[in-house]
């Protein structure tokens, strides 16, 4: 008897229908065709043992079973609960009435329990897409999948609890989850604010224009002047998700396999803190058969980068192409898959090694020339890429023990959504702009003329500090984002000063 059931493959973010084809037949031997990986055929051997422990049995008779599209490489353990409904199916052991209006996935254990899969959620809208009834898989996964309006989604412990729903002896419970309430009620948790921080009102400045206009920002200070508690606290003044972004990011985390086991729906900006070990592949995804990379995972979010001249230069230097596109394409022989990749780099670093070097108190014991050393690890390539440079200064005593309330996060976030909106406004009609920070050359000379004041200023700082074209587009971005914040049409020659100071790191005496 021939059956067929319904399982999907994820390849990038997007998912693809697989129809496993049963056929039980005369004969005694096993056959598994299309492109099945090892954790495929070992399917074989979970199968019997779940079914053998459940009452039920492999047929011993010749069995082909076809994973169509046969071109596409089928990978992974979770088409176990395909294949096992498929053969029990074709085998009369449970009814095949129903068994084609449902996409059917999950891993078994050899007992026939079932554990969680990867990459529900584009599976879930693949399924809704296709005009499937419902999908069936582990409990654990139900929540994820069950925010895809539309979809029956049954999330089940035990194989056992499919076949008797499958031969209409028990019914399923559909996991209901209110998308939209889901999103609303957890948008603005965070565990951080700004007025966690005292003093640093210049850095706080640099920060609220980064994130107004999605700008990137490199952090220069000795150890314990509060970059990286700075950094923590940026996604709370950054704009809140959409509910298209939070269904995009959730996505690629479900693809890669780190949404948490309760969570739904990513409701707040992604933060990702890679250590500087990390490999290239690793940072921009990559690996065998592809996997979303750190800059993927801060999609829509912040990828932080403490210590940057501690990791290897061969890492830093693959951000400089999606720095620029804003996505990843990752080639291999047979195929090509895309991730997005639109965040926003956050970096930051001790002025030289032993961490000193311009400390207002402590003398610096670097020899001479080893602080320029330190600072070529980056390449200028890069630096160039990042548009806002801001030396944070330890804090005084008197004011960490100021007992004066600092500015929430919530009223600088409420400055930022206001200068987002006017850039909204701006590129409303752009494919893929959406703030400053994204605009093109052609864009940038259309939205942002400066006077001839301006653009004498910016000629003298040129001159002066020997920057690129690129770092010129850069303080021109910059300086349109101040504009925004004072809700100016017009970039004023303050604002320009205040972009070009922006740039520590172009000085020609900075590191002496």
């Amino acid at each position: 008897m021939l059956v067929k059931t319904f399982g999907s493959a994820v390849f990038g973010i997007e998912a693809t229908i697989i129809t496993v084809e049963v056929n039980v037949s005369q004969g005694t031997k096993f056959f598994l065709v299309g492109l099945p990986d090892n954790a495929v055929k070992e399917s074989q051997q979970r199968i019997e043992s779940a079914l053998k422990y459940q009452g039920y049995k492999m047929p011993h008779r010749k069995m082909v079973i076809n994973m169509a599209p046969a071109d596409i490489r089928k990978e992974g353990s979770a088409y176990d609960l395909t294949l096992a409904i498929g053969i029990l199916a074709a085998s009369e052991q449970i009814s095949s009435e129903n068994i084609d209006k449902y996409i059917i996935m999950g891993e078994l254990s050899l007992d026939g329990s079932l554990l969680p899969i990867k990459g529900v959620l584009p599976i879930a809208i693949k399924a809704r897409e296709e005009e499937f009834k419902g999908i069936i898989l582990p409990k654990q996964n139900a929540r994820e999948a069950a925010i895809v309006n539309d979809l029956d989604v049954y999330g089940v412990e035990n194989i056992i609890e499919v076949i008797d729903f499958f031969n209409q002896t028990s019914s399923l419970q559909p996991t209901i989850v209110d998308t939209r309430k889901e999103f609303f009620a957890n948008l603005n948790k965070s565990d951080f604010d700004f007025a966690d921080v005292r003093g640093q009102e210049n850095v706080k400045r640099a920060l609220e224009i980064a994130a107004a206009g999605g700008h990137n920002i490199l952090m220069i200070g000795p150890p314990g002047a509060g970059k990286t508690m700075l950094a923590k606290r940026i996604p709370t003044i950054l704009p809140p998700l959409s509910l298209r972004e939070a269904l995009e990011t959730t996505k690629i985390h479900s693809v890669a396999g780190v949404l948490d086991k309760e969570t739904s729906l990513i409701t707040i900006r992604p933060f990702r803190s890679p250590h500087h070990t990390i490999s290239d592949v690793a940072l921009v995804g990559g690996g065998t058969y592809p996997q979303p990379g750190e800059i993927s995972l801060s999609h829509n979010g912040v990828l932080f980068l403490d210590e940057l001249p501690e990791f290897k230069r061969t890492v830093l230097e693959v951000l400089r192409q999606p720095l620029e596109d804003r996505h990843i394409t990752v080639s291999r022989a047979k195929f090509t898959v895309d991730y997005p990749a639109s965040f926003m780099l956050v970096s930051s670093m001790n002025p030289c090694p032993c961490g000193y070097y311009n400390h207002p108190e402590k003398e610096c014991v670097c020899t001479p020339g080893i602080v320029q050393k330190y600072l070529n690890k980056i390449s200028g390539p890069l630096l160039d890429r990042i548009d806002i440079h801001i030396e944070v200064i330890p804090v005084p005593f008197s004011k960490l023990s100021d007992s004066k309330l600092e500015e929430k996060s919530e009223q600088v976030r409420q400055r930022v959504i206001k200068a987002r909106e006017i850039q909204n406004s701006r590129f409303n009609g752009q494919k893929e702009v959406h703030c400053n920070a994204q605009m093109s050359s052609k864009l940038l000379r259309k939205f942002s003329p400066i006077t001839k004041e301006g653009g004498l200023l910016l000629k003298n700082a040129m001159e002066k500090f020997g920057l690129s074209a690129r770092a010129y587009d850069r303080i021109i971005k910059v300086s349109r984002t101040i504009a925004d914040l004072e809700n100016s049409e017009d970039i004023k020659t303050e604002h320009l000063a205040e972009a070009i100071q922006y740039r520590s790191l172009d000085r020609e005496n900075w590191a002496g």
